[in-house]
């Protein structure tokens, strides 16, 4: 089940009909484990100043996600934490940002563990507040709905003429117009009856905190479109893409062949989309079959056995090195960049040296 409150959101599978564990041996109570996730050093950060301002808490640990790390080894540290708590059922994640990766792993994970609630949006009062309602509250669920208004009412302007009004928020509208809705019969034609590729990606997080905020902002499309087989087929994973889309913004998951299809269906002529794709040879495959992609954004590509590091981001494999020779053959650029304020990388030379050093291995 989600809530949300502007950009603060809930995640809790809503399983509350155990009070607080008991630990027979010593008689004493069993606090909502807490759980503090970040990209980079945040979690630590925050952890280490609500120890300066409000002490020491028990069963309290930080998770963090650096450059280099792949996905699975945020999982692995996930696990690692949780493990180590009194109650691993009964768990409360505060994370940095909705859709980000340490949410994203949380909200695989949770699947398994009804008992674990998530909250995003994460700050210094909401973590006050978390420590104080572990003594008034039986479950992580409980917890994550008493933090939320203190987490928004930690956010205070000076002057105080600078703070926005309370009310909700009107649904942002994409640039450029929507697109229509409703069924739209087959054959019909929507502007020149040709989809625009705002954006396509290659990224093994597909869509995460730095498509839906940046690239999503700096290139405004109207649906973000993940083009993945593996995906496609996976109803959780899935459900989490379709959920993280920024607002205003419809994102899909299409197997390779639907994008195809799609490519070349007038309908989607008012579309204008932001591809992502979790390999090179999924591009590639696309490409081939008819979706007229000019450049490719190259912005993450995990490491795995038989892939050598090029940079904190990336790690190909001798495959990976003849699809980008293909593509480069095939006349397409190359964007090298996590996010649209980075310094454009060399993908020639990310390529060489892939090449050089899988030739070594």
């Amino acid at each position: 089940m989600y809530k949300l409150y502007n950009r603060v959101v809930i995640h809790t599978c809503l399983c509350y009909e155990s009070i607080y564990t008991t630990n027979e041996t010593e008689g004493s109570l069993i606090m909502v484990g807490i759980i503090l996730a970040s990209h980079g050093d945040f979690a630590t950060g925050i952890y280490s100043s609500a120890c300066m301002v409000f002490g020491e808490a028990d069963d309290v640990t930080p998770v963090t996600f650096h450059n280099g790390e792949t996905p699975d080894d945020l999982r692995e540290k996930i696990q690692k934490a949780v493990a180590e708590l009194e109650d691993p059922e009964n768990v409360l994640f505060m994370c940095d940002l909705f859709a980000g990766t340490p949410y994203n792993q949380i909200f695989l994970l949770s699947a398994d563990h009804p008992g674990w609630a998530i909250v995003t949006g994460m700050n210094l009062p909401m973590i006050a507040e978390a420590y104080g309602a572990r003594d008034d509250f039986e479950t992580a669920g409980e917890v994550a709905t008493a933090i939320v208004s203190a987490a928004r009412e930690g956010i205070v302007t000076h002057p105080e003429s600078l703070m926005p009004a309370d009310e909700a928020p009107a649904p942002a509208a994409p640039a450029g117009g929507a697109e229509p809705t409703g069924a739209i019969p087959p054959g019909t034609v929507l502007g020149d009856g040709h989809i625009k590729y705002v954006l396509a990606r290659i990224d093994s997080r597909l869509l995460h905190g730095q498509v839906a905020t940046a690239w999503s902002k700096a290139t405004q499309p109207t649906r973000i479109i993940v083009c993945s087989d593996g995906v496609a087929h996976d109803d959780l994973r899935k459900t989490l893409i379709e959920q993280a889309a920024p607002p205003g913004v419809k994102a899909n998951v299409v197997p390779i062949d639907k994008i195809i299809q799609v490519a070349k269906d007038p309908r989607f002529g008012a579309t204008k989309a932001l591809l992502l794709f979790e390999t090179p040879q999924d591009a590639l495959r696309a490409i081939k079959g008819g979706v007229d992609i000019k450049e490719i954004n190259v912005g993450s590509m995990a490491h795995s056995l038989g892939k050598v590091a090029v940079n904190k981001v990336l790690s190909l494999g001798k495959e990976d090195v003849e699809t980008f020779d293909e593509l480069k053959k095939l006349g397409i650029k190359f964007d090298v960049r996590k996010v649209p304020a980075d310094n454009r990388e060399d993908m020639d030379a990310i390529v060489e040296k892939a090449r050089a050093e899988l030739a070594n291995a």
